[in-house]
């Protein structure tokens, strides 16, 4: 190869497509950087892909369909950004697409084929991609729960009971005066009540009776005006 180095420099496009070829893929084919185009597709090519085809930067097709190629897709291929074609289908390979702003951007036809292949644009998400359900913050906040209640809890609260309820109930047990005004309280709260209650209780049927005087009132002024403008036996009818 080193004899024809100078003229493979040169070359634009390598095409040899259905030719039944096997083996790996010569890793020298990645020294000929002026490459534009590249075919190997339907053939039986085995082992990886290159893993330095990154150094192709100015591929705008490449095509390595229909062959037995396995194991991941080089990450260097993500620094071709001239490339416009490109097809990997119907091989073995394996692992996540590279994250690469123009291997995403092919259909997914571009790499179907390959049943261990995943990621975008393919709809197969990778193991690394699936959303974990961390259970964390709900045993922290059963954790802060269980802080929170705690023996001295159950104790203060008891305190508090207590306190409360003999401050208001001792004070009437052992405190006559306390005693009798509280219950004297009681009772004149229940004597205002009774009282409003009565005071509305008496007025509402004079208030019936008023509207009903106002009703007929009213009706009777309605067919005054009536009669009035038209006669009553216009208005009857």
């Amino acid at each position: 190869m080193s004899k024809f180095s100078n003229t493979l420099g040169l070359v634009k496009s390598i095409d040899l497509s259905s030719n039944k070829l096997m083996g790996e893929i010569p890793t020298e084919i990645t020294q000929l950087i002026q490459l534009v185009s590249l075919n190997l597709s339907r053939n039986n090519f085995s082992g990886r892909i290159p893993s330095e085809i990154g150094k192709l930067t100015l591929l705008d097709a490449l095509d390595l369909s229909n062959n037995q190629l396995f194991g991941e897709i080089p990450s260097s291929l993500t620094e071709v950004d001239r490339l416009n074609v490109l097809n990997l289908s119907n091989n073995h390979l394996s692992e996540k697409i590279p994250t690469g702003t123009q291997l995403q951007s092919f259909e997914a036809s571009s790499y179907t084929g390959n049943p261990e292949l995943c990621g975008a644009p393919l709809l197969k998400r990778c193991p690394s991609d699936e959303p974990t359900v961390s259970t964390a913050p709900a045993a922290q906040d059963e954790e802060d729960q269980d802080k929170f209640v705690t023996p001295g809890f159950y104790v203060t609260l008891g305190l508090g009971f207590v306190v409360g309820f003999w401050g208001v109930c001792g004070t009437l047990i052992f405190s006559k005066t306390w005693r009798y005004s509280y219950f004297n309280f009681l009772d004149d709260v229940y004597d205002w009540i009774y009282v409003m209650v009565a005071v509305h209780r008496a007025k509402l049927p004079r208030m019936m009776k008023n509207l009903r005087e106002c009703a007929a009132m009213q009706c009777t002024a309605f067919w005054s005006m009536l009669c009035g403008s038209h006669g009553c036996g216009t208005a009857l009818l």
